[in-house]
């Protein structure tokens, strides 16, 4: 397609020493991939996970990226900190706009740039909830942000037209409180809406109003980049072409109004849209704004106790199915509760597609009354043996071929390595099976 000439891949998914062929190819070709992290929570009330950090930070340079990217949400909560299990979310969830979020939050971006060979962008997310008695704006929030840690912003405007369905935030005024000087570049997406509830599926065509919050954003700052994410159900060629097309006029007809507004002429020409630039680097490392390294605080561990509590609450009312925390909408907790645990088996079924071909029909029912039980604690592959184990102890699937198929296939899985099949090891398994039955009996 031409004029593409940067992607991102999700981070988590790539594996440096063995990049997929087609990230090869185009970096060949000189076009820029950006790690774009899901996973690292730096909206949690804990610190980042330095594990997590070194594998970014890793695939960054093995791309040869000029920065990185990740959200402004919280992924997991629980643990030490709160004396609770910890929770996974599977998903990007809200941070609330109060001091001790931020002050939190501030100090988790400090860590991860510190920790990164290259810039850091952070990304406004979707939401279905709000949180109760909230402090800031999301403009506010985002300006202090960046101007406490010199970090630049990822703008989702996708994002801002599903928070306005789902929360009544004005996209304009959200836009007029930001920095704009401190985009590093801008996502498009596109989603349904279904029960007055905008889905930011990344599987759907942009909606218009989405490009129009684009246009209103290019009429204030011309976006250094941007991206058209698309994750899955990708539509042929000529009609992926038609909304890139669609993008850049939209990017054009901001940047004349902008233009206008100001009251400069349009240049003449022949109306070609711009191309989707690659985002620039944004700041030197150097450059980011000086911190004095200091030890936490008795406010700072409070702060984070404070949010740590508030957000195990409710993510285990998502999750867990406790009581819904005092502030919140319990109807909309119950629909992010319902598609938390929709994209919890849409993704299982990914990481394992052998369950829904062994199980057939009988998956999704069957994942979806385990994850009411039992919330993910351990990532998407964990849980897919722990589901597999809950039916084979359940005596399920009720057919024995079936049964048994599922049964090697968590054999296979749930140990560090894969079994040997060398004959040796094979009949000292099968020895040791029928020891443990004699022994059971």
């Amino acid at each position: 397609m031409p004029g593409i000439d940067w992607v991102e891949a999700v981070s988590e998914n790539l594996c440096p020493g063995h990049l997929p062929e087609s990230l090869v190819r185009l970096r060949e070709r000189g076009v820029t991939v950006v790690p774009h992290g899901v996973a690292l929570g730096l909206g949690g009330a804990e610190r980042p996970d330095a594990g997590r950090l070194t594998a970014l930070a890793e695939r960054a340079q093995e791309l040869g990226s000029p920065l990185v990217t990740e959200h402004i949400a919280f992924v997991r909560a629980g643990g030490p900190v709160t004396a609770s299990q910890r929770l996974e979310a599977g998903h990007l969830l809200p941070v609330p706009r109060t001091r001790d979020a931020l002050d939190v939050l501030c100090e988790n971006v400090r860590i991860a740039q510190d920790s990164l060979p290259v810039p850091l962008a952070v990304e406004n997310i979707a939401a279905l909830v709000s949180w109760p008695d909230e402090e800031m704006t999301e403009g506010q929030f985002l300006y202090e942000l960046a101007d406490r840690t010199g970090v630049r912003l990822l703008i989702d405007v996708a994002n801002l037209h599903t928070n306005h369905v789902n929360r009544g935030e004005d996209p304009a005024e959200a836009l007029g409180e930001l920095p704009l000087e401190a985009i590093a570049y801008v996502h498009v997406a596109g989603g349904f809406e279904r029960d007055g509830v905008w889905h930011d599926s990344h599987a759907h065509p942009v909606a218009q109003p989405v490009l129009d919050i684009l246009t209103d954003l290019a009429s204030r700052v011309a976006p250094p980049g941007v991206l058209l994410e698309r994750d899955e159900n990708f539509p042929a060629a000529e009609e992926l072409e038609g909304e890139v097309a669609a993008i850049r006029a939209a990017v054009e007809k901001g940047r004349v109004s902008g233009r206008a507004s100001v009251g400069d002429e349009a240049p003449a020409g022949d109306g070609a849209a711009p191309s989707v630039r690659r985002p620039a680097p944004p700041v030197s490392a150097s450059a980011t704004p000086a911190r004095a390294a200091r030890d936490e605080t008795d406010a700072d561990r409070a702060a984070r106790q404070r949010l740590a509590l508030a957000q195990t609450a409710l993510l285990s009312a998502l999750v867990a199915g406790t009581p819904a925390p005092e502030g919140f909408d319990r109807v909309r907790l119950g629909v992010q509760a319902r598609a938390l645990a929709g994209k919890r088996a849409d993704v299982v079924a990914k990481v394992a597609p052998e369950l829904p071909v062994i199980l057939g029909a009988g998956y999704r029912p069957a994942f979806l009354e385990y994850a009411q039980r039992r919330p993910m604690t351990g990532g998407y592959r964990r849980d897919a043996l722990d589901f597999a184990e809950r039916l084979l102890r359940d005596g399920r699937p009720r057919d024995d071929d079936a049964r048994r198929e599922l049964r090697e296939w968590w054999l296979e899985r749930e140990g560090p390595v894969p079994r040997s099949e060398r004959s040796g090891v094979r009949w000292a398994r099968a020895t040791r099976r029928v020891l443990l039955r004699r022994r059971a009996a």
